[in-house]
């Protein structure tokens, strides 16, 4: 198994495949980038992948911004395939992201969960996240 943060130099049309795939695991209705378009500008997006004999397994994601009250990491997308839950692979790919926050200097890394991903709430918890008091709000665009 390997975990590492992705370049686009490791973006090839396989991985592009499995990541489409594995996405359907966490949301099928969920409009996807591609890779190549989310990798164009450095420094906005850090990708931490898990490889197992090529084959993509699980995925995490923190766009980086800066803002008044300082910088900022959001993670997005954390995705590990249902055959290899329970190994884990998500508090991996965690502490990849967390120590790229520590190197970039964030002030804050900001998640949101469903209330009904109890694992990965209880996963968030042990890494040092704590529930914050405010609520999500949502404008779609097309």
């Amino acid at each position: 198994m390997e975990i590492k943060l992705l370049s686009k130099k490791d973006v090839t049309e396989s991985l592009q495949e499995q990541l489409s795939k594995l996405y359907l695991q966490l949301n099928a209705e969920l409009k996807q980038l591609s890779l190549k378009t989310i990798l164009k500008e450095e420094g906005y997006i850090d990708i931490a992948v898990c490889l197992e004999n090529n084959e993509l397994i699980g995925i995490a994601m923190m766009a980086n911004y800066k803002v008044v009250s300082g910088y900022k990491g959001m993670i997005e997308d954390v995705v590990v395939s249902e055959t290899h839950r329970g190994r884990g692979i998500g508090r991996k790919l965690m502490d990849i992201l967390l120590l790229q926050a520590e190197k970039r200097q964030l002030n804050d890394v900001l998640l949101f969960s469903g209330h009904h991903r109890t694992a990965a709430i209880g996963l968030y918890k042990s890494l040092g996240f704590t529930l914050k008091n405010s609520g999500l709000y949502i404008k779609k665009f097309q």
